[in-house]
C-alpha cells in the first residue's frame, strides 16, 4: 500500500504516490478541484485547497498523525520479518490485508463519511470493478511480493527499495497511462532515481547474487503501486467518494480477493508466539488500516505536498529498526543508493529544479 508495503503516499508531480502507502492520496487534488467547482454545498465544497500549504503551527494532532504513519509504515518491514519466522509469506500477506480491510470497514461503518450528501458507498458497478483492480494492484500482488522478497532480503533493504515507488509511478503514469507529463528536469530525476536503484542492487557484488530475485520482487511490488496510481488517476479521479471510503474500498476489495484465495494462501503450518501475533496485529490493524486514516488527516491539514514528505521518513525508520532491532548488516551502497533515489524523487517531483529548467520556466 503504500503504500510501504503499502504502502500508501507522497505527491509525485501532479499525482500522489506513497507507501502502502496512503494509497488514497493519489486522486485527492484532482478530485477536490473538480468537485469543489461543481458543488456549492456539502463536504467537498467546504474543503479548502491545501496544495503547498505550510504545516500549521501548534498542530500537535497533525504532527502526531504524520509521525505515527511514518513510523508504522517504516516499521512494517520489521513486522513482516518477524512474522515470517512463524508463518509463510502468503499467510503474512493474507493476514495483513484482511485485518486492514476489517479495520477500515469498521471506521467507515462508524464514521459513515459522505461527499456532498451522497451515498457512503458508490452505487455504480463499474466503480466497484475499478476498486477490484486497484485492490489487486495496490494490496494483493505487492503485499505477496514484499513478503516473499523478505525471505531473502533484509527488512532494511526492502524499506529502501519501497522508496522507489514515486520513480515507478512517474514512468508508468507518464508512458502507460499518459495522465502526467514530465519536463526535462523531472525526467532527469527519473534517470537519477534509476541510477540510485542500480547502486542499491549493486550488480557488481557477486556475493549478493542470491538476493537479486528478492530485490527484483520488491521493485515488482513498487511497479504494481505505480500501475495502481496511474490506473486510479485515469479511472477514479474526480468521483465523489470520501477518502476514508476510498481507502476502505481499495483494501477491502484486496481483502475479499485474499479471502477467496484462502485455501491457497492461508492454509499451512503455523508457529505463533506473542511477538509474531503482535507484529501481525500492528501490521494489519495499524499499517494496513488506521495509518491510511492518519495520513488523510495530515493531507487535510497540511496539503498533499507537505504530507508527501512521509516518503522520506519510512525508509529511515525501516533501516534504523532493521539494524538496531534485527542486527541486519548494512552495506555502504544501500544508504548511498537511497540518497541518490531521494535526490531523483526531489527532482522528479519538482521540489528541486535544475538551473536551466528554472530559467526556462522564468522565461515562459
Amino acid at each position: 500500500m503504500v503504500r510501504g508495503p503499502g504502502t500508501c503516499l507522497p505527491t509525485f508531480g501532479g499525482f500522489r504516490t506513497s507507501h502502502p502507502a496512503a494509497l488514497v492520496d493519489v486522486r485527492r487534488r484532482s478530485y477536490r478541484e473538480r468537485v469543489s467547482t461543481s458543488t456549492t454545498t456539502g463536504t467537498a465544497s467546504r474543503t479548502p485547497s491545501t496544495t503547498g500549504r505550510a504545516p500549521r503551527a501548534g498542530g500537535i494532532r497533525t504532527w502526531a498523525q504524520f509521525l505515527a504513519a511514518g513510523l508504522v509504515w517504516g516499521a512494517s518491514f520489521l513486522f513482516m520479518a518477524v512474522a515470517l519466522t512463524g508463518i509463510s509469506f502468503t499467510q503474512v500477506a493474507w493476514t495483513r490485508t484482511v485485518l486492514g480491510g476489517l479495520t477500515l470497514g469498521l471506521v467507515v461503518l462508524v464514521a459513515r463519511p459522505r461527499v456532498a450528501g451522497g451515498p457512503v458507498l458508490p452505487r455504480q458497478p463499474v466503480v466497484w470493478l475499478h476498486f477490484l483492480v486497484i485492490g489487486v494492484l495496490g494490496c494483493v500482488i505487492p503485499f505477496l511480493l514484499f513478503s516473499w522478497a523478505q525471505q531473502s532480503v533484509t527488512s532494511s533493504l526492502a524499506s529502501i527499495l519501497n522508496a522507489t515507488t514515486p520513480i515507478m509511478t512517474a514512468i508508468i503514469a507518464t508512458l502507460a497511462f499518459r495522465v502526467e507529463k514530465l519536463d526535462a528536469s523531472r525526467w532527469l530525476g527519473v534517470l537519477v532515481g534509476i541510477a540510485g536503484v542500480v547502486v542499491i542492487i549493486a550488480p557488481w557484488r557477486t556475493e549478493l547474487a542470491g538476493s537479486l530475485a528478492g530485490q527484483l520482487a520488491c521493485l515488482g511490488a513498487t511497479a504494481c503501486y505505480g500501475v495502481m496510481f496511474g490506473y486510479t488517476r485515469k479511472f477514479l479521479s474526480g468521483r465523489p467518494i470520501a477518502q476514508t471510503t476510498f481507502a476502505f474500498l481499495q483494501v477491502g476489495m484486496g481483502a475479499a480477493v485474499m479471502l477467496l484465495l484462502t485455501p491457497l494462501l492461508a492454509v499451512g503450518p503455523v508457529r505463533l508466539d506473542a511477538a509474531i501475533v503482535v507484529c501481525l496485529a500492528i501490521l494489519g490493524i495499524l499499517g494496513t488500516g488506521l495509518a491510511y486514516v492518519w495520513n488523510i488527516g495530515v493531507i487535510r491539514d497540511w496539503g498533499p505536498t507537505n504530507a508527501s514528505t512521509v516518503t522520506y521518513v519510512t525508509p529511515v525508520v525501516g533501516v534504523v529498526l532493521g539494524v538496531l532491532v534485527l542486527s541486519e548488516p548494512l552495506s555502504w551502497n544501500e544508504p548511498v543508493g537511497a540518497l541518490v533515489v531521494m535526490l531523483g524523487i526531489l527532482l522528479a517531483q519538482g521540489r528541486v529544479r535544475m538551473p536551466l529548467a528554472r530559467r526556462s520556466a522564468t522565461a515562459a
